[in-house]
């Protein structure tokens, strides 16, 4: 068997051409080690236990050879998913859909209680073939025979040791005998207590054991934290930790190849020297870019998990996870990038509401604690940047060779005192940081959805570098949103896009609208600016 750090790809696996269109969408790079070792015995029908636990990519594990072998001819039910939750049976529901949007006729739905059944119900007789769902509300749809299982090929436990623990029990038994005897039955479950071992016995047929053994972590130097962010706040947050750390070589990591090329344009764009590298670079594009890190002409990378296994630099003193890892083993080498030859370093993780969970999974693991640190303000901004300019001052005066301005500032102490004239000169200095603050200050935390009462901002993809001037922007929005130039807000035009602002009753209409205008010859497209 390959290991995590050999490169196989999705293609690999043999499956239909347009889950791996719809994968290469999402822009992720190969499997996860349990990806790669359920998705081949999945796919010849073999029965399975996975041990794994939140956070190894496992719903796609299961979900993609289920995908691969429904029939679409067919409108009946033909896999089944089980969850505990219906936080999880939404959120199984949602990447199966992802990755099945390119094979028409697929539909998957998720059936949960403190959902109206008569909506689930509705949806049923539509034709779905693949559901997922809690044992109660799933049992209740048997009982009323809206949801029929005779043509069921495969049937997930997902999360089994939790729903025993639930005491689903004999919910999860009732159902499994409303299913057909010759099926496919796949049981993941973090840990494997008697109780699992005993339904795999009286339900499964010569299951195959899949279980991802992680290496351990051996970087006990790395402090490590977290912030818990909304999703829409983590780019502002990110640039805020940046200028508060101030260290001289980062790596920030992100889950999709996209998503580098995201981050790599917005911080490009508010005058970071930063660069990506992902599985898409050529290996010639991926070495200049390494060779620039490592002799310091760019100072952040941004890669992804594949393309971060080439790097290994001394010097990096801070890692941050920009979106949490796919697989708990790619954390320990994400971070395992500093801290190196018996130096410290210091490694941040961007959490949102719904991965704490995941989060505590990782402390577990790593067994160290990941301690919650609060966002910079603006005032801890403005306070780090007086730390570091009075930093400097002590290394110029220890440097020495200050004659020529020490004779200056003789002549001016004349008519000012010392520390009005030392005053005077860090004023002229930071000048130019008080700009950056304001700018930072606009796109502040608690004004990323909306500027001003009344309106919404919006982001296009387009720029200066696209030769487009803010007349064009307006005259854009005032033709397709049927709006008069003087409602148009303010705006900002950078290299590669803009934010404008307009009326909020305005907004979604002109998103709409946007998608079908080029200006410049450049096809426009238009969101919330939150939503970047």
């Amino acid at each position: 068997m390959k290991t995590i750090m050999e490169n196989i790809s999705f293609k690999e696996l043999n499956l239909r051409k347009e889950i791996i269109k719809a994968i290469d969408d999402l822009g992720f790079e190969e499997p996860t080690p349990i990806q790669k070792s359920a998705i081949p015995q999945m796919l010849k029908g073999e029965d399975i236990i996975g041990q794994a636990q939140t956070g190894t990519g496992k719903t796609a594990a299961f979900g993609m050879p289920i995908i691969h072998n429904i029939k679409v001819d067919s409108k009946a039910p033909q896999a089944l998913i089980i969850a505990p939750t219906r936080e999880l049976a939404i959120q199984v529901a949602d990447e199966i859909t992802k990755f099945s949007k390119y094979i028409s006729g697929v539909k998957t739905l998720a059936v949960y209680g403190g959902q109206p059944i008569e909506r689930q119900i509705k949806a049923l007789k539509s034709g779905v073939q693949i559901i997922a769902g809690t044992p109660g509300r799933l049992l209740d749809h048997i009982r009323r025979r809206t949801i029929k299982l005779e043509n069921i090929q495969t049937v997930v436990l997902d999360e089994a040791d939790q729903m025993l623990d639930m005491g689903f029990l004999e919910d999860i038994e009732s159902i499994l005998q409303e299913t057909p005897n010759e099926r496919q039955t796949v049981l993941f479950s973090a840990t494997m207590p008697r109780e699992i071992e005993k339904l795999a016995k009286n339900y499964q047929k010569n299951p195959k054991k899949v279980k991802v053994v992680h290496e351990k972590l051996t970087v006990p130097l790395i402090e490590q934290y977290y912030f818990e962010v909304k999703a829409r706040e983590k780019s502002e947050v990110l640039c805020r930790l940046l200028d508060m750390e101030k260290e001289e070589l980062s790596v920030i990591f992100c889950r999709t190849k996209k998503g580098v090329d995201e981050l790599v344009e917005s911080l490009q764009s508010r005058g970071y020297f930063a660069e990506g590298i992902h599985g898409d670079l050529k290996q010639t594009q991926r070495d200049r870019v390494m060779k620039k890190f490592r002799e310091g002409t760019i100072e952040i990378l941004i890669a992804t998990d594949v393309a971060a296994r080439g790097i290994d630099v001394e010097n990096i003193e801070m890692v941050i996870n920009y979106d949490i890892p796919e697989d708990l083993e790619y954390y320990v080498h994400r971070i395992g990038r500093t801290g190196r030859a018996g130096k410290t370093g210091v490694a941040y993780t961007f959490v949102t509401g719904k991965q704490l969970g995941l989060l505590k999974t990782i402390e577990r693991f790593t067994k160290a604690k990941i301690k919650r640190k609060k966002v910079p303000t603006l005032n801890d901004l403005a306070e780090r940047q007086r730390e570091l300019f009075s930093n400097r001052i002590i290394t110029a005066i220890e440097e020495g060779h200050l004659a020529p301005y020490i004779s200056m500032v003789e002549h001016l102490t004349e008519e000012y005192s010392s520390i009005d004239i030392a005053a005077a000169l860090a004023k002229i200095v930071t000048e130019r940081n008080r700009i950056d603050m304001e700018e930072t200050a606009k796109d502040s935390l608690e004004n990323t959805g909306a500027s001003e009462s009344g309106m919404a901002r919006l982001f296009l993809n387009i720029g200066k570098r696209d030769r487009a001037k803010t007349g064009d922007i307006l005259g854009a929005i005032a033709n397709e949103g049927k709006i008069p130039g003087s409602s148009v807000g303010t705006i900002d035009m950078f290299d590669k896009y803009t934010f404008v602002e307009v009326p909020i009753d305005s907004a979604e209409k002109l998103i709409e609208r946007m998608s079908k205008v080029r200006i410049k010859g450049k096809k426009v497209k238009a969101e919330p600016a939150n939503g970047k």
